[in-house]
């Protein structure tokens, strides 16, 4: 009712009749205009029983007998008015009955809408004790809320936001909705349900490989549900997909027919285990509350048996990759293969055009295997028998047709197909020659470090694995540590399991002892010497120098500025045993310490993109006192002459003709190039530089006391430069 107004110390008093003792009341009182108006309610003795205000109030009265409801301003002066809404929980004044046909998934609802300051609509309904609802929404322009209460008058269920309720005690049933402020609201009262469903159409179980018929079909409004029926005869697991180009909206959840939760999108995306044969709900819901209605596609792909799968593969490596085809958007493909107890298995797969591929290993009865992860590649096989690799593309456009992915299923351990490969030589192409297949058999003579590496043609470098024959991880590339002799697996991308590499795609592999033998000896002089000059034969080739300079001692890298693809080698200093000194950054920007057991040998090959060519090198011994001509200190300096065979040249500068701050001009008096220089202490440290390379400069450079040396390094063209130095200290004439 709304009442017209109360006034200053005026006090409007209502009556109303309990009918029943222990009745719980509903109250609202709502501010119309004015000044605030509150009410309170009394008991039949005149006790006061509970305030009355602007939310939906809960009242638990005594006896019955006759109430009332005292409205009054909050200050006593002013005027206001206000409207005053109860409702009983045990005798409701009215009851709008929801039949059996509310329930089924294709009802439309019950639509209505709340007038402003009502305390709570009645509805009414019988359903079976236990009986699993699924309550939408109610939506509508205000905070529409609610609660369902049991045949004993105690609630069951909150009415509000999506969520599901099971009819736990027994009905029948009341549903009192209200909205939360007591403004007027729209509402759509849906309460679908899910055990023994009613109105989701059949969905049969699919097959592998393109569904047909077996796809069901849908559309759902936002924040709405649509469901599915499945039967299946037998227990076993299934996977459910959607269309990728809807399903990003989508979550679903498979119900029994009792309406027990079996599994859901987030925890069971790759398997739902049906416990029995029966019938079972899948129900979806469009999440996404600010989009649109979403028509999408379902599969649901029994895992459990091998209807529609491929015919068996082998697992051994020298079989080409399969090529898998995608009709449909929710297929689902099976590739079966054989496996004995204790067989590490490890599958590879990779889209033809861009996707996503999701790919896992079942057993015979669809479960999932090694879904944890684990620092070891592959799987190992339970038992013996028939093990399936299920497979499927993600995104499917509406324009899709056919869309194709590769596969390869191969054994790890006790590796079959991979060609061997035995130990080869410093100097000469990689024992390995160039071949295909994605694994190599490395026939390991004697324990120990070796160099592992494949390269392709070109001599780009691929990543690899190497493998034990229980095809544990013994490795990775470049440096392998071998516990004992035997035979080995090496695997390109081994870990890599989004990458397929055809067996038609060719690659070298160098397997080589880590610590050098039979390397050719180099000068350590840097002045006087014709650098080392060798050849690249072949993609993967190592080349290997043996070093002059003794432990404890500093060389650098001297080469030609021009130097590009094999003329440019990388490098890595190794001592005696094959442990790691330095590499080529060090050798070229600072110098490189010799730790470690004499003699020192510095490992060689071709940049990526370069496998073969020749190249010239030299080191120079950098500590010490130096053993270069002296630098004048005059005008005129020194002359320097390169050319294809020399390309560098070292001076030195006794500690009493420098200052303490020197500076240095080279200048190219003919021919064509330029050059760069460096000044190094008698411990090898650079102190200046390494400059860019010029044509003609002059740097400045900070230098200790003690000699030093002067290193210019020029292209290998044939050229002249003058050096010459003089105090920093002092102001150019």
């Amino acid at each position: 009712m709304t009442c017209p107004s109360v006034s200053d110390e005026e006090e409007n008093v209502w009556s109303f009749v309990s009918k029943v003792d222990s009745d719980q009341l509903i109250g609202r009182l709502t501010q119309v205009s004015g000044d605030g108006v509150s009410a309170r309610v009394n008991g039949p003795d005149g006790a006061f029983v509970c305030g009355l205000s602007s939310y939906a109030s809960e009242c638990q009265l005594g006896a019955a007998g006759t109430y009332t409801i005292t409205a009054s301003l909050y200050y006593g002066s002013g005027t206001g008015s206000y409207r005053l809404s109860i409702e009983s929980t045990r005798r409701p004044s009215t009851c709008v009955r929801l039949s059996a046909t509310f329930f089924a998934f294709t009802s439309a609802g019950s639509a209505g809408t709340l007038p402003a300051g009502l305390a709570a609509r009645c509805f009414s309904f019988t359903q079976p004790t236990g009986t699993v609802l699924h309550i939408a929404d109610p939506g509508g322009s205000g905070d529409v809320r609610g609660r369902i209460l049991d045949s004993a008058h105690q609630p069951v269920c909150p009415v509000g936001d999506t969520s599901q309720c099971t009819l736990s005690q027994p009905g029948p049933y009341r549903l009192l909705l209200g909205e939360f402020y007591g403004a007027e609201s729209s509402y759509t009262l849906k309460m679908s349900r899910i055990s023994n469903p009613v109105g989701c159409p059949a969905t049969p179980l699919a097959g592998f490989g393109d569904p047909g018929a077996a796809v069901g079909s849908a559309t759902v409004q936002r924040d709405g549900v649509t469901c599915h029926a499945l039967t299946t005869a037998t227990a076993g697991a299934v996977v459910v997909r959607f269309n990728q180009h809807q399903d990003q909206h989508l979550d679903w959840t498979m119900y029994d027919a009792a309406g027990q939760r079996i599994c859901d999108e987030y925890t069971n995306s790759r398997h739902c285990s049906l416990p029995g044969a029966g019938s079972y709900t899948l129900l979806v819901h469009n999440r996404h509350t600010m989009g649109e209605a979403i028509t999408y596609q379902v599969a649901v792909t029994a895992l459990h048996n091998d209807a529609g799968c491929a015919g068996a593969t082998a697992t051994t490596w020298d079989q080409p990759a399969l090529l898998v085809h995608q009709t449909s958007g929710v297929q689902t493909n099976c590739q079966p293969f054989q496996g004995e107890a204790g067989d590490r298995v490890i599958a590879y797969g990779a889209p033809t055009v861009y996707n996503d591929l999701s790919m896992w290993l079942v057993d015979q009865a669809g479960t999932p295997l090694c879904t944890e992860w684990s620092e070891e590649d592959g799987c190992v096989l339970p038992a013996t028998g028939t093990y399936r690799m299920v497979s499927f593309l993600r995104y499917w456009e509406p324009d899709s047709t056919d869309l194709t992915y590769k596969l390869q299923v191969r054994r790890l351990s006790a590796a079959v197909g991979c060609p061997t490969v035995t130990p080869g030589s410093y100097g000469a192409a990689p024992a390995g020659a160039l071949g295909g297949i994605r694994c190599r058999t490395l026939d390991v003579p004697a324990a120990g470090a070796h160099l592992v590496q494949a390269v392709y043609a070109d001599n780009q470098p691929e990543y690899a694995k190497v493998y034990n024959a229980a095809g544990l991880r013994v490795c990775g590339d470049v440096h392998c540590e071998f516990p004992a002799p035997g035979r080995y697996t090496m695997v390109l991308a081994g870990n890599v399991t989004t990458k397929v590499i055809d067996n038609d795609v060719e690659y070298a592999v160098a397997l080589l002892p880590k610590a050098p033998s039979g390397c050719t000896p180099v000068s350590d002089a840097a002045h006087g010497q014709a650098p080392h000059q060798g050849t690249f034969a072949a993609a993967g080739q190592y080349d290997c120098l043996q070093l002059a300079s003794p432990a404890g001692s500093r060389v650098v890298r001297v080469q030609a500025g021009d130097a590009t693809g094999a003329a440019n080698p990388e490098i890595t200093v190794l001592d005696a045993t094959g442990a790691y000194v330095c590499d080529i950054y060090s050798l070229r920007q600072y110098s490189c310490e010799l730790t470690g057991t004499a003699p020192f040998s510095a490992v060689l090959n071709a940049p990526s993109g370069a496998p073969t060519g020749a190249y010239a090198v030299g080191f120079a011994r950098v500590d010490g006192p130096p053993n270069c001509p002296v630098l004048p200190r005059d005008a005129t300096g020194s002359t320097v002459t390169t050319g294809a065979g020399s390309f560098a040249a070292c001076f030195s500068i006794p500690a009493d003709q420098h200052a303490a701050r020197e500076s240095f001009t080279w200048t190219r008096t003919s021919g064509t190039g330029d050059a760069r220089l460096s000044v190094l202490d008698a411990t090898g440290v650079r102190y200046c530089g390494p400059t860019g390379y010029s044509v003609d400069r002059t740097i400045t450079c900070t230098l200790p006391a003690g000699p030093v040396t002067v290193l210019l390094e020029a292209d290998g063209v044939d050229a002249t430069y003058r050096l010459t130095h003089r105090d920093g200290t002092t102001p150019t004439p």
